[in-house]
């Protein structure tokens, strides 16, 4: 059976606004481009514009062959989520496109894969082809592209790396070894623009996408993580700095590091720079300059934006104390749901006021608990903001142990507990929730709220277990690392979560305006 390859891709400059769509399909064998598509549909959001094209790519490869199978891969998160069935499609433009791209092959005979959209250029050019012409009152010309030759002359193809979750380390030392790969010379000096293609298009080319309303929204309204910018932006710095190839691996070196990329990435700039960066004099410069901007962006009051794209910052904020906190009980979601104590109240009241003066605060999410929804709204009544409920943030559910100590539990339950400190997969005695439930429960809500605040920075009001799994998830960092934390009460700690799969962890249990 024959196989394709269908490479798609849309933007709109303004979204809406004047929008045009590309694709490709290939063979999966050789890699031979076998059909291009483009055209210039008006104006439109880039959501739209991204289906358009999937909708061409897979109409040109049923027309090439009926019977074969087809690979899609696509640079929009938001499509390829939805058309794997993972993401719930609401919005009504986007319903009957996602309909009419599940009827053009057999269920099964289609698969799809998010990839970075430094690997989807050929697509992302003919889309920009497509939109150049409708500003001309044209139509797209096959006759005329040259899409092809310039992907082909800037040397963009790359051999696939991981494509993990936010957070996920291999797959950000993957797209850091992509950075430093693209500072080569580029055919197209457009491409530095961080949301445009090959056309001298505006940055808003691929704007900010349609984005839910509220926490409550499905990721499908349109909260797509559609552009690889940490890649393009290194690129750009890059070329600004005016110096040789071995400058733009420097500088793709310290701007990754610079946005506060996370282990995974640190990982690749180690082993895919260093001696590049030490072979030109040059480059010193640019990376002191570097250094000195990442420098200043940690000293700078609230959480400065970095230069991966407007990421989803989360700001991570544990309940204030209870009266089982000083004790040290477990006191997760199966047990009596305490209140705040009067020192909870008190340390609420300070986290509020401290997040008023940097105001970076533009939502409020709680878990449902008594703890944190009292905590929540002592912060919106300060901020002036209203407080949504996620059930997903909710802590750990500690079974028979709750309203217990540490040492009650060694007393009475001394097996379960050995076996709970020795497998994140071990449940607390009594059928309690395991630390991988709610490692899987978390990673699920990150990713809704993620979709659902894209560029935005949203305070999570939780608990100790959810804290700590949202930074060992963005750190990559093995299960036992749970125990390795601190977190008191009414501490703040920050992740921010990057369209192209990076995460960066900010903060990590800040106390400092509770003393």
């Amino acid at each position: 059976m024959r196989e394709f390859i269908v490479e798609a891709d849309g933007g709109s400059r303004g979204n809406p606004g004047p929008a045009g769509y590309g694709a490709v399909v290939s063979d999966a064998a050789t890699g031979e481009t076998l059909r291009e598509a483009a055209e210039y549909i008006g104006v439109a959001t880039n959501n739209v514009a991204e289906y358009r094209g999937l909708l061409a790519g897979l109409r040109a490869a049923h027309e090439l062959d009926p019977a074969a199978t087809v690979h899609v891969r696509m640079d929009s998160k938001l499509v390829i989520e939805q058309m794997s069935g993972r993401w719930k499609i609401k919005h009504p433009d986007m319903k009957p496109l996602a309909a009419d791209a599940a009827r053009i092959f057999p269920p099964g005979r289609v698969t799809y894969e998010w990839i970075p959209r430094e690997r989807n250029k050929h697509a992302d050019r003919l889309a920009n082809e497509a939109m150049d012409a409708g500003a001309r009152g044209e139509q797209w010309s096959a006759s005329t592209s040259t899409a092809e030759l310039d992907t082909a002359a800037a040397g963009v193809a790359a051999p696939p790396g991981p494509t993990g979750p936010p957070g996920d380390a291999a797959a950000g030392a993957a797209r850091a070894r992509e950075a430093l790969a693209a500072g080569r010379p580029s055919a197209t000096p457009t491409g530095s623009e961080p949301e445009a293609g090959p056309s001298p298009a505006p940055p808003s080319a691929r704007g900010a996408t349609e984005r839910p309303s509220g926490v409550g929204a499905s990721a499908d309204d349109g909260a797509s993580a559609d552009a690889d910018a940490g890649a393009v932006k290194a690129d750009a710095d890059a070329r600004a700095a005016g110096a040789g190839a071995g400058v733009r691996a420097a500088a793709a070196d310290a701007d990754v590091r610079g946005a506060g990329a996370d282990v995974g990435v640190r990982a690749a700039l180690a082993d895919g720079g260093a001696r590049e960066v030490k072979a030109d004099a040059g480059l010193r410069e640019v990376k002191a300059d570097a250094d000195a901007r990442a420098a200043k962006a940690v000293a700078t009051p609230g959480w400065a934006p970095a230069d991966m794209g407007a990421p989803a910052t989360f700001v991570l904020l544990r309940h204030g104390e209870t009266p089982l906190t000083p004790q040290k009980r477990f006191s997760g979601s199966g047990g009596t749901d305490p209140s705040l104590s009067d020192a909870g109240r008190e340390q609420a009241e300070r986290a509020a006021a401290l997040l008023a003066r940097r105001g970076t605060i533009q939502a409020i999410v709680s878990s449902p608990l008594a703890r944190t929804r009292e905590t929540a709204g002592i912060v919106a009544a300060r901020l002036g903001l209203e407080v949504s409920v996620d059930d997903g943030l909710r802590e750990t559910d500690f079974g028979a142990w709750e309203g217990l100590t540490f040492a009650e539990v060694r007393e009475r339950h001394p097996d379960d507990l050995n076996a709970w400190l020795a497998s994140p997969d071990a449940e607390p005695t009594g059928g309690g929730e395991s630390f991988a439930a709610t490692a899987t429960r978390i990673a699920a809500t990150r990713d809704k709220l993620i979709a659902a605040y894209t560029g935005r920075t949203v305070l999570l009001v939780t608990h100790v277990t959810p804290i700590k799994t949202f930074v060992r998830l963005a750190l990559g960092a093995p299960p036992e690392s749970l125990f390795r934390m601190e977190l008191s009460a009414a501490s703040l700690s920050v992740v921010a979560y990057y369209a192209d799969g990076n995460a960066s962890v900010r903060l990590l249990n800040d106390t400092s305006h509770l003393r």
